[in-house]
């Protein structure tokens, strides 16, 4: 049922129970009049005028972003203003038709007066209170759904950035390749557009899977490795559980160049690079260990071209998982950084890995 029935179903009962209700004190008191009962049916009528003319009046003006000591004030004279018209309305009539026992009525029309207002306040509160948690509910609610938007548009941000300088130092090696090994060469351009072409659906796609995530990364660490050559050596160790594991894209090469860039590049004889991923409690654990030391990083972890650094990846993570993911970078050894990401599950990865292992040879 629609709100708009709702209303119009809670008004006509309501008033046709209150009026009735008072109608039947009063047959049961002094017998039943007919006059009373058409005196009954105008006020049901006239209820339902006023009242629904005060929510036309609520909702024109916007009542319910009023602050709270306006409001208080205008339902109040609201109750008043609505209470005085039901009087002058009723009394004159009641005076005709209830004339005998009204005679020794003292204070006839404060007593019509009060028990209006009394009824009018109820209807009047009702509605009011209820007006303004919704609006207030659906100001929240537009609150969330724009903050979410803007986190949403910084994500997409963050995570649609390659390092420039990385594109510039991989086609000045493979530039030196063409000559000397023509099918390296062929082979790094591959490599090259693969991490080119995940950097440009990146803005389109909130998560990927980590073996994805991995192979981009391989791509990268072997085009750095024509760069470095020897003073580069890297592994990566992934327990078979959490390939299938939704990561945010780009955020394991952004810290894997961060590495490189801070780490290995900085010492004379070059260094190593390793990352490894496991499940612990049911959790995603990623660690990524590089030759170097937390001092020479930049506070922010901004690479120079000023890339995607530190900061944006914890950034990154607290938009899509909030407090359930963690980073952190640590100093493991002298000559040794650890940067470490805690991802919960976001999707059904490993059901997925269960499903492929269950599989035969014969079934594939």
């Amino acid at each position: 049922m629609s709100k708009t029935r709702i209303y119009w179903t809670l008004q006509i009962a309501g008033w046709t129970a209150l009026i009735m209700y008072e109608n039947i004190l009063y047959s049961l008191s002094y017998g039943f009049e007919e006059d009373t009962l058409y005196s009954g049916i105008a006020n049901i009528l006239l209820g339902i005028t006023l009242t629904h003319s005060y929510r036309l009046v609520i909702r024109r003006w916007n009542w319910s972003a009023l602050p709270m000591h306006k409001l208080v004030f205008r339902v109040g004279l609201s109750v008043l203003v609505l209470g005085l018209i039901m009087t002058a309305v009723n009394l004159p009539l009641d005076r005709e038709i209830l004339a005998e026992n009204l005679v020794n009525q003292p204070f006839v029309f404060w007593g019509y007066f009060s028990t209006w207002c009394k009824n009018l306040l109820a209807w009047i509160l009702s509605y009011t209170v209820y007006h303004y948690v919704e609006q207030n509910r659906l100001a929240e609610l537009e609150k969330i759904m724009l903050k979410t938007s803007m986190r949403e548009a910084e994500a997409k941000v963050l995570r649609s950035q390659l390092n420039p300088h990385f594109t510039f130092n991989a086609l000045n090696s493979i530039r030196a390749l063409v000559s000397e090994n023509p099918a390296k060469a062929q082979h790094s351009i591959t490599q090259l557009s693969n991490i080119l072409r995940n950097s440009l659906l990146a803005d389109r796609r909130k998560t990927v899977e980590l073996r994805e995530e991995l192979k981009t990364v391989e791509d990268y660490l072997e085009l750095e490795k024509v760069r470095y050559e020897e003073r580069l050596q890297y592994s990566i160790q992934a327990e078979p559980q959490s390939v299938f594991w939704q990561v945010p894209p780009m955020m394991l090469q952004t810290l894997v160049e961060n590495g490189i860039k801070h780490g290995v590049s900085k010492v004379m004889g070059g260094g190593f690079l390793e990352v490894v991923t496991t499940i612990e409690n049911n959790t995603l654990v990623i660690k990524i260990r590089n030759t170097g030391t937390i001092g020479a990083i930049d506070p922010l972890g901004n690479t120079d071209s000023g890339g995607v650094g530190l900061q944006n990846t914890a950034e990154r993570l607290s938009i899509l998982y909030g407090k359930d993911a963690r980073f952190r970078l640590v100093q493991e050894a002298e000559n040794k950084v650890c940067a470490e990401v805690i991802i919960p599950m976001l999707s059904d990865g490993l059901q997925r890995y269960s499903d492929e292992k269950a599989v035969t040879p014969q079934e594939q």
